[in-house]
């Protein structure tokens, strides 16, 4: 909150609400009734000092940084322990497009995890996060280590906050084959977004029309534009140069998980340790949440 004149006028504006809501017509029209309770919940969670998109879904993207093969296969055993701790949380989790290595790992994967708050429990995460471990593609056994990229976005409910103009983007459409097998014709359903002035990409390749795919990429590519100015302007707020992006690689990790030559998960922002490493890889995450929880 910037000062308590702020303040003053949120908690009116509650008021206001609450006094539009005793009125007997308030539920005559629903789609204006449920408008109206979110905007409450808004201004609610803005006097709590909590952000509007804490208590909503989330989009989760993974891909794999430098060290190859390992790389591929570190963006899977992200993607499985992400999986076991949202299945602990009873949300629900879309795979919106994935793209697999040869060795069976993940390059990229995109992910919509819907549930009441998703974003607020998981935006710590976004970062590069790094593995040490004998690796298993190295036929001497050699310690390797390897690194992937985890990007956490709020799930807006439109196109968010970012308005995209045609002339901001190139949209190209490819085929996604459909069930049934190899003779069934292949559909134009996927689609590829890219904004022009930053280079940011968007793939939706889930079987749905082709409309929905676009309408979702165009929904994640200003939650991705929206990301982007947030983390200027806190940047601009400590004195930093606004950074052109994160590369996944040494010196840029946010947390370590060592498999060998002793078992470790370190947070190198907050320091959490945990040696149990099979835990934090099946899901038990909450250490390294709670020190960014709003309470």
């Amino acid at each position: 909150m910037s000062d308590s004149r702020d303040k003053e006028a949120l908690e009116k504006r509650l008021e206001e609400i609450m006094g539009e809501m005793s009125n007997p017509d308030f539920w005559l029209d629903k789609d204006r009734a449920q408008r109206t309770i979110q905007e409450m919940e808004d201004v609610k969670a803005e006097i709590e000092g909590v952000g509007k998109y804490d208590r909503g879904s989330a989009v989760l993207h993974i891909y794999s940084g430098a060290g190859g093969d390992d790389a591929d296969d570190f963006a899977r055993m992200l993607v499985a322990m992400y999986e076991k701790f949202v299945a602990k949380n009873d949300w629900e989790l879309f795979t919106l497009s994935k793209r697999e290595s040869q060795i069976g790992g993940i390059n990229s994967i995109l992910v919509e995890i819907v549930g009441k708050g998703v974003y607020g429990t998981l935006k710590s995460e976004s970062g590069v996060h790094r593995l040490v471990r004998t690796s298993p593609f190295n036929s001497k056994g050699q310690r390797h280590t390897s690194f992937a990229m985890v990007e956490v976005l709020p799930l807006f409910e439109k196109k968010g906050e970012v308005e995209l103009k045609p002339e901001d983007v190139e949209i190209e459409f490819t085929k996604v084959g459909g069930p049934g097998g190899q003779n069934v014709n292949k559909r134009e359903t996927a689609v590829r977004i890219v904004h022009k002035h930053t280079g940011m990409s968007v793939i939706i390749a889930t079987e749905r029309s082709q409309v929905q795919n676009r309408e979702k990429a165009m929904q994640i590519l200003s939650a991705r534009l929206w990301e982007k100015q947030q983390d200027a302007e806190r940047r601009l707020e400590k004195g930093l140069a606004v950074s052109e992006g994160i590369e996944p690689e040494w010196g840029s990790q946010i947390r370590s998980y060592v498999l060998h030559p002793y078992k470790l998960v370190k947070d190198h922002r907050t320091n959490v340790e945990v040696r149990d490493v099979d835990g934090v890889l099946a899901g038990d995450i909450e250490p390294f949440l709670e020190p960014y929880r709003v309470h």
